[in-house]
């Protein structure tokens, strides 16, 4: 009987992790996507300071990917161990 019970917990870790990864890459897909179209929307009301937008655009979008990132690792690491 506990034998059953630790596999069972063993495939509902396994399965959180997959949800878990699965959340952090659609929610980094919707936040670079919000970054990016609101970016497009500030150099069209103000050409003169693409420079700017587009660089905190591609400073925001990094430190988005790198969350993401360490999310998906953590996930993997939960099913791995």
């Amino acid at each position: 009987m506990i034998l059953l019970q630790a596999a069972g917990g063993l495939a509902l870790g396994k399965f959180g992790a997959a949800i878990g990864a699965g959340v952090a890459a659609l929610a980094a897909a919707i936040g670079i996507g919000n970054i990016g179209a609101n970016a497009l929307k500030a150099i069209a009301r103000q050409p003169e300071a693409a420079g700017d937008i587009r660089t905190n655009m591609i400073v925001s979008a990094a430190l988005i990917e790198g969350v993401a990132f360490f999310a998906l690792i953590v996930c993997v690491l939960v099913l791995f161990f």
